[in-house]
């Protein structure tokens, strides 16, 4: 049965890049990172105006990762907000799992054999939407990538610059630790267009300070238990080890656990990235070192207002940057407490 599921994944990527070649020549690939064509969140109304009259009936399909991490969950919740707001009927599906490749492509599949008028999907992997895409093409439905993983073919993708969040962390340690010393790094899974950037922004930032040495970058698959074990080996090797990057919050709380089980609490900073719930609380309360936040919640609420003015006829540039802050002791009840004036505190972020 392994065997057999392996062999059926690896037939469905080539199919996904064959199916999209003739595409891939018409559209260059897409690094949602450095593309040009882009715009930020925030001057959506002011370049293109309010949202157009939107036809009756409209349906938006989104398709998540999985809804077992909160970030999913959340990013669903501002998706659902903006469509309350404009009065369209969105369903939000997800796969079983994070690693549930062929699961995740039959949901966004049946999504547009049921006629949705257009779609939110935000891939297990680079690839594994591929074949849907070019379904989505043929029908004329809209499809908008939305965080993490990058689809190459991708017409329009809302997130935040990936690389950047490692960068973030990187300059944190350079500021706060400039003595120096060895960190490590769990990454997400493997080939994972986020993940690959997400290490690569930290590596490259911290390495330009001689002071630093990651000893290691090792995968955590977005796993809690993975990383605790792997943050567990790391510090038997490595036990004068002073921080991790992790490039999700879920596989960070993992690693703070390992970091308390060996007592050294008090000595290893460890980062997340998301900003979901539990990692503010782990912040408040003196565990997790902080996280990069990428506001889950209102990315969802872009992507659907990005969705539905595509769908209304709108030209807009390729990627809609999201914003994200780093989250530390020193400013989590700024972002916390902000509530309703939470776009307004983004927005005055981005003006510094």
């Amino acid at each position: 049965m392994r065997t057999t599921f392996r062999t059926t994944v690896c037939a469905t990527v080539a199919l996904a890049f064959m199916a999209g070649s003739a595409w891939a020549a018409e559209l260059a690939k897409l690094n949602s990172d450095t593309e040009k064509d882009r715009i930020a969140w925030s001057e959506l109304d002011a370049k293109f105006g309010p949202m157009p009259a939107l036809k009756s009936g409209l349906r938006v399909g989104g398709v998540s990762k999985t809804l077992t991490n909160e970030y999913w969950r959340s990013l669903g919740e501002g998706y659902q907000k903006y469509a309350d707001k404009a009065g369209v009927s969105v369903v939000y599906q997800a796969a079983q799992s994070e690693g549930d490749q062929l699961g995740q492509l039959t949901i966004a599949e049946g999504l547009i054999t049921q006629g949705y008028d257009v779609l939110l999907v935000s891939p297990q992997t680079d690839a594994n939407l591929q074949p849907m895409m070019e379904q989505a093409k043929a029908a004329n439905i809209p499809v908008v990538n939305v965080n993490d993983a990058v689809i190459p073919s991708a017409e329009h993708y809302v997130g935040n610059v990936q690389r950047d969040n490692g960068v973030r962390v990187a300059r944190w340690f350079i500021e706060n630790r400039p003595e120096g010393g060895k960190v490590a790094i769990v990454e997400g899974q493997a080939g994972v267009y986020a993940a690959v950037q997400r290490t690569d922004g930290f590596k490259a930032t911290i390495t330009g300070s001689d002071k630093f040495q990651v000893v290691a970058s090792v995968p955590g698959n977005w796993d809690r238990q993975t990383s605790y074990d792997a943050a567990t080996n790391i510090l038997q090797q490595h036990p004068d080890l002073i921080g991790f990057y992790c490039n999700n919050d879920g596989m960070a709380l993992g690693v703070v656990e390992a970091v308390k089980a060996a007592g050294l609490a008090d000595k290893v900073a460890v980062f997340g990235t998301d900003g979901i719930s539990d990692a503010y609380a782990s912040i408040k309360a003196g565990e997790l070192t902080g996280t990069v936040d990428s506001f889950p919640v209102l990315t969802g609420e872009v992507a659907m207002e990005t969705a539905l003015r595509l769908v209304s006829g709108q030209a807009l540039p390729r990627v809609v940057s999201t914003p994200q802050a780093l989250i530390t002791k020193d400013n989590v009840a700024r972002y916390q407490d902000a509530g309703d004036n939470l776009r307004a505190v983004l927005i005055e972020d981005e003006k510094k």
